[in-house]
């Protein structure tokens, strides 16, 4: 029987970049991208600046903050913002917007 709080590897892709991380469940993208040595750029860490701001080309994440910084229209888009987005699936990031 597992556990339902234990987390879950995932792997996390990056474009143009390319490149391929573990993901944890439970720990933001922008850690597990920093973890595998992507120069994924960053700031406020809080969801808040949007420096990190991304696109998802695929995949699903999950925030755990109520606003997570975006506007309706660029989560329709796909936008993410790794310093806050956990993934639940494997996923594949564009940089920037």
């Amino acid at each position: 029987m597992t556990d339902s709080n234990t987390p879950t590897l995932f792997t996390a892709r990056t474009e143009p970049e390319t490149v391929q991380v573990d993901a944890w469940s439970n720990e933001p993208l922008l850690i597990s991208l920093e973890m595998g040595g992507s120069n994924w750029p960053s700031s406020c860490r809080n969801g808040t600046c949007r420096t990190c701001i991304g696109q998802l080309q695929s995949g699903q994440v999950r925030y755990e903050i109520e606003w997570p910084g975006l506007t309706a229209e660029e989560q329709a888009d796909g936008c993410v913002l790794p310093c806050v987005a956990y993934p639940n699936s494997d996923v594949t990031l564009r940089q920037g917007y």
